[in-house]
């Protein structure tokens, strides 16, 4: 009969992967149930994907939620990224949940038309490294940035299409420890990310090296150097780029042997302390004329202590604080650090601010935060709780394609953004994604801006911390001043440089 010649092979198939599983040891599942077993690891291989679609509502994947990221995929398509019939958040069984107290009467009214566009900037309120009087101090144009995600975390497409989209949006990209690659010179303005390698400025033995820093500053659009002491994703540990990914571009960007391993270690080998620490900052901006600064997830504050008093009695200073939530991170790590090493953004934030403006020095730094602050509720309580601008990195991500399928750390991004599997880039178009991570930028600046008008200011920046309150029951709401211990004059920039924005803004 047909019927049998055609399912012969179909059958012969089945009983040779039926002999396979009984004969095998490793599986317990499959000498049990030849053949079905397998059933249950295709399900636990889609298992993300099932949940994504079908399974979860709206506001329960992790880390953005569906509605999250719709609002995400909206604002980069410029479609309407408004939702309808009210919330569907549990408001009053939530705790921690955010609600912003806007003012019946303030000091700006807010414009009656939302209308299509989303062009206009809105500037940092304080001037990156004016207070140390730094050659080539610079006030920032957005208070949105792209935060450092490297050329070999990411493919070089999906860096070209934010790097692309930075120009466009007028935003800095920071380059990410992965150092200057050839995607990042698309007309973006850059914040070069020095590691604990020296990708890029480092010489044969794998040493810091003046000279080629210098070189490919004067070669790039450098605005800043950021020095990263950790992350949140991976504090404290060092990376590891093993040599089946070291391309020969990815060799040349980062000054490393084709061919071998490519670890970055823990910590800085140019300093061990923090005095030597603020010397290398002093020396890195007298070399180059640029503003310097840190970047770190927080744990242990001593070091933030010993940091502020070195700054105040020395007058050696950082130029500013990038302060990355552990909750954050594009980097793959170990789950306990994932989950369990240092603090999440609002807690270690407010703690590194309050040792700053103890001693009377926030209103000199600029202070940047990092850690799901590409939503505009989450980016509102940092800039209540004085920061001075946001970077977004995974949020840029989903900007550019990304569909959150959580596969960054295995190299198979669906998607071609977090891959180097030429096959899997070649789908993502950087000069149409560009333009997506360009009003993505622009439209969570725009948003930023309505919120502030609705708390009755001209900045984001001059939002105040007691406007904001946490909830944490039905009847109790805490402002957020009371929930981290703020002083009433905290989270702004000075007197001058409030003058100054709301000059700018007008």
């Amino acid at each position: 009969m047909k019927w049998v010649s055609r399912a012969a092979p179909v059958i012969a198939t089945a009983a040779a992967l039926a002999g396979h599983d009984l004969l095998q040891r490793r599986h317990a599942l499959l000498r049990n149930f030849p053949v079905l077993g397998h059933a249950r690891y295709l399900i636990e291989s889609i298992g993300p994907e099932l949940r994504q679609y079908i399974v979860a509502g709206d506001n329960e994947e992790r880390p953005f939620t569906r509605d999250q990221r719709r609002w995400v995929y909206a604002s980069s398509k410029l479609e309407n990224n408004y939702f309808g019939f009210g919330t569907d958040n549990d408001v009053e069984h939530t705790p921690g949940y955010l609600i912003v107290n806007h003012r019946t009467f303030g000091r700006t009214t807010p414009t009656s038309t939302r209308g299509p566009d989303v062009q206009g900037t809105v500037p940092c309120a304080k001037e990156l490294g004016a207070a140390r009087g730094r050659r080539h101090a610079f006030r920032p144009a957005s208070v949105v940035n792209i935060s450092g995600m490297s050329f070999g975390s990411l493919s070089g497409r999906a860096v070209e299409a934010m790097n692309k989209g930075a120009a466009m949006s007028g935003c800095l990209h920071n380059t990410g420890e992965g150092s200057i690659s050839p995607h990042h010179r698309h007309g973006g303005e850059l914040v070069w990310q020095i590691g604990t390698a020296y990708f890029g400025c480092r010489d044969d033995q794998g040493r810091f090296d003046l000279e080629r820093l210098k070189d490919r500053v004067a070669a790039s659009p450098v605005r800043a150097l950021e020095i990263k002491l950790s992350q949140g994703a991976k504090p404290g540990l060092g990376g590891l780029l093993p040599a089946a990914k070291v391309s020969p571009e990815i060799a040349e960007t980062r000054d490393i042997p084709l061919g071998k391993d490519c670890v970055s270690p823990s910590r800085h080998t140019e300093f061990s302390s923090t005095d030597e620490m603020l010397d290398w900052v002093e020396m890195l901006a007298v070399e180059t004329g640029l503003p310097v600064g840190i970047k770190s997830a927080v744990g242990d504050l001593g070091f933030w202590h010993e940091l502020t008093e070195l700054m105040a009695q020395t007058g050696r200073a950082v130029d500013f604080v990038s302060i990355d939530g552990g909750e954050g991170g594009t980097g793959a790590s170990p789950l306990v650090f994932t989950d369990s090493v240092s603090l999440p953004f609002r807690l270690g934030f407010s703690r590194v601010y309050s040792v700053f403006a103890e001693r009377g020095l926030h209103h000199d730094v600029v202070f940047i935060g990092a850690g799901k602050l590409g939503l505009p509720d989450n980016a509102v309580v940092a800039f209540g709780l004085g920061c001075d601008m946001v970077n977004v990195a995974r949020e840029a991500m989903l900007a550019v394609g990304c569909i959150q399928a959580k596969t960054c750390h295995t190299g198979n991004c669906p998607t071609g953004v977090a891959t180097q599997n030429a096959w899997l880039a070649h789908g993502l178009d950087p000069d149409l994604k560009a333009v997506r991570a360009a009003n993505y930028v622009k439209t969570l600046r725009r948003d930023l801006l309505k919120v502030a008008e609705a708390a009755g200011v001209e900045h984001p920046a001059l939002i105040p911390a007691d406007s904001i309150e946490i909830l944490t029951g039905q009847s109790v709401a805490t402002p957020l001043t009371e929930v981290y211990g703020y002083r009433p004059d905290w989270g702004f920039p000075s007197p001058s440089d409030r003058d100054r924005i709301v000059q700018l803004m007008a």
